[in-house]
């Protein structure tokens, strides 16, 4: 009986849910559980928390399938502050991974099932692999992602120290080995040591080589440097997780159905076609960067362009710029590719016009809050000589409709001010330009007449006599206000 408790109590010190891989921790048992993994990743939550609800599946199958690799934890903060509190956690979820019972840093990859899985798989054991043998670089080169391989003169290098430093910080992101072995650099032609990287096979081209080689001086900065700027080749397949890296710059997006597990040549059908003609306007140094997406996985991204079909044969061609500009090639994409080559042309020439998902014009705009779409949004709101209040909205949000009543009667109310609008827009239907930021409904803001480029928010209150007093204060000539009928 005594024995029964006793294992009764390990479990429930070690943090163990019956019919869960998820660990449980709290203010009692947390530093000496985390202390007995090499690594570990820990989700602060609160149960009222939607999002830590959402995440709580998708969280539960990566800790089955990352068993026995690294384990995965939850902390309630609602029932365990001190420990949150410690961790400076103010906000749900949290999540961050710790090495050896010390907080490393903040997780921030995908919350799937399968993001966290491929995250943390790579956050396992030693940050640079070492590899000894021709078999061990040739696996560890043959993989879906690119990677990252040091050669250095000997297991006691400088180099390698300060390799396996930037590795430690890298490791989140990208694929890291090293070797020592005199026959591997000798088969890679190092002369001395260096860092080689090798993009993925299933991406080899005859376009571009298919590694690159670094030779200067290792550091942490320098061997980031090195990967950024080469990591991705001339034409890199977008994937979830590189589509953040991938979008901070201006590029072209080459949308087709891609399988590179069950049909790879035919993957880079469409792809060696793109990089025929993407060749041509790099080694021009043209400034564009150039990926290719499954049609399917991004079936939300090629919407922004109008195309709601995800079925077709034909590949999708759009470019999308940091300032959110739009272009989407019309012509038909052709073997040859003349067609890309000239929409390519006609993009450097400024002779594109800009997609915009917009709503048709109103054919009568007369109310009292004006009807903005993305064809009007110039005319309306980039008004230079008129203060605009814009509430972007949307058709299902409950807010959004407790507020229409009101906001109608602030519009009825400014009717007679030549110089203030108070206008709305549907966001869900039409592109909003990039210098407004809308992440939830109903968002406001206040575009001031001669100072269009730099909007200000709206926070204040939302009965009709807050708005009235905001632009009393804000407006750049004083309101005209009409009283309403039943204050007459």
């Amino acid at each position: 009986m005594a024995v029964v408790v006793l294992m009764v109590s390990v479990l429930v010190l070690s943090g163990l849910a019956f019919g869960s891989d998820v660990l449980e921790l709290g203010d009692s048992d947390f530093d000496f559980s985390v202390r007995q993994h090499e690594t570990m990743l820990v989700e602060f939550f609160a149960p009222w928390c939607g999002h830590c609800k959402k995440l709580a599946p998708e969280y539960e199958e990566a800790a089955t399938r990352l068993k026995d690799i690294v384990p995965l934890a939850k902390v309630d903060c609602t029932a365990n502050s001190e420990t949150c509190t410690r961790f400076g956690v103010n906000g749900y979820p949290t999540l961050k991974i710790f090495r050896n019972g010390e907080e490393s840093l903040a997780y921030d990859g995908p919350r799937s099932a399968d993001g966290i899985v491929s995250h943390m798989k790579k956050q396992a054991g030693p940050s640079s692999v070492e590899l000894k043998t021709a078999e061990d670089l040739e696996k560890f080169i043959s993989h879906y992602d690119a990677s990252i391989v040091g050669f250095f003169s000997s297991s006691d290098s400088a180099q390698l120290a300060e390799y396996v430093k930037a590795a430690s910080v890298l490791r989140d992101h990208y694929r890291l080995a090293h070797t020592s072995t005199p026959e591997l650099l000798e088969a890679h032609n190092i002369q001395g040591e260096g860092v080689i990287l090798f993009r993925p096979p299933r991406l080899s081209n005859k376009f571009e080589e298919s590694t690159s080689q670094y030779s200067d001086s290792i550091s942490t900065s320098s061997i980031r440097s090195f990967i950024n700027e080469n990591i991705f080749g001339m034409c890199p397949h977008m994937t979830s997780d590189n589509k953040e890296q991938l979008m901070r710059r201006d590029i072209l997006l080459v949308f087709y159905n891609i399988d590179y597990v069950r049909n790879p040549k035919g993957s880079n059908y469409w792809r060696n076609r793109v990089m025929k003609v993407a060749s041509k306007f790099v080694s021009e140094g043209r400034t564009l960067s150039f990926a290719v997406a499954d049609r399917q996985e991004f079936a939300e991204e090629v919407s922004e362009f109008g195309v709601e079909d995800t079925t077709g044969e034909l590949p999708v061609v759009v470019i999308k710029t940091l300032t959110g500009e739009k272009y989407i090639m019309q012509e038909e994409f052709t073997r040859d590719g003349l067609a890309l080559e000239r929409f390519l042309e006609d993009y450097f020439a400024k002779n594109l016009k800009r997609y915009m998902k917009s709503e048709p014009i109103p054919e009568k705009n007369d109310g009292p809050v004006k009807v903005v779409v993305a064809e009007t949004f110039d005319k309306i709101v980039n008004d230079q000589s008129k203060d605009v209040l814009i509430e972007f909205y949307a058709p299902w949000c409950g807010h959004c409709k407790n507020l229409e009543p009101k906001y109608t009667e602030l519009g009825q109310q400014l009717a007679n001010d030549p110089n203030i609008i108070i206008a709305k827009m549907d966001a869900t239907a039409n592109d909003i330009p990039s210098n407004y930021d809308v992440q939830g409904f109903p968002t406001i803001y206040f575009a001031t007449k001669g100072n269009k480029e730099s909007p200000k928010r709206y926070e204040g209150g939302r009965e009709v006599s807050d708005f009235i007093n905001f632009l009393k204060n804000e407006a750049s000539t004083s309101p005209v206000i009409s009283p309403m009928k039943e204050d007459l």
